[in-house]
């Protein structure tokens, strides 16, 4: 188990503090909800866990099949949804700077969909996601 200590500071703003390392990560609240948009909100925060799962379960799986995808990256955009404020999509796009091949790309595609946020998020939310190669 890891535990995070979430500590609000007033005027919307928190730090997250993670148990093991001791790293903090600040939050507000977004200019569209009441905030100033001075840090990650905590649906950025989603984004932002949904992009660097799916390229650390990436790097897992090419570090197994002697690839290097260092430099690969992932964007994501996210999208709220209107009426119930919910994310409604989080759009994907992951760069790989090299391209492994079509048995290389199957096996990085496949990690990408299986990451556990990607796995955690609601099935409501819309996740397209694109990969650009070399």
């Amino acid at each position: 188990m890891v535990q995070s200590v979430i500590s609000y500071r007033g005027d919307l703003h928190c730090t997250a503090r993670h148990g093991p390392s001791g790293g903090e990560i600040e939050t507000d609240a977004p200019l569209d909800n009441h905030g100033r948009g001075e840090a990650f909100s905590p649906t950025d925060l989603v984004a932002a866990a949904l992009g660097t799962c799916m390229l650390t379960v990436m790097g897992i799986a090419a570090r197994g099949h002697g690839l290097d995808i260092s430099g690969a990256t992932a964007t994501v955009d996210k999208a709220m949804d209107t009426g119930v404020r919910r994310i409604g999509e989080l759009a994907v796009l992951i760069r790989i700077p090299v391209d492994p091949r079509e048995k290389g790309r199957v096996l990085l595609e496949r990690a990408a969909h299986t990451c556990p946020v990607h796995k955690s998020l609601h099935p409501d939310i819309a996740m397209p996601i694109r990969f650009e190669w070399g």
